[in-house]
């Protein structure tokens, strides 16, 4: 969902070989680097659900470290839908869905 004229904010669910490979701390220091806002979960279908918040460029340029993932990940698909308005400042772990 656009937040504003450069501001963004997505979900998106990762599946592939993407838990136990430290992709959620992987992808929290790469979102932190990037100043972007949000959260990421495991969820019980073995995928990776995450929200990115904040300037546009730096979500597309998450997203598009999503597609690779870190070195020991392997990535099939990522799935974007809108995500929420109302991110908390900060990126965080969220417990296990």
């Amino acid at each position: 969902m656009e937040v504003s004229a450069n501001q963004l904010s997505v979900r998106l669910l990762i599946r592939g070989h993407v838990q136990g490979v430290f992709f959620r701390a992987w992808c929290g220091k790469a979102a932190e680097g990037l100043e972007l806002r949000g959260w990421i979960r495991n969820r019980r279908d073995g995928s990776v659900e995450c929200v990115f918040a904040g300037d546009a460029a730096a979500v597309a340029e998450m997203i598009e470290k999503c597609h690779i993932g870190p070195p020991a990940a392997r990535v099939d698909a990522v799935e974007r839908l809108p995500g929420p308005t109302d991110v908390d400042h900060g990126f965080r772990q969220l417990p296990n869905e």
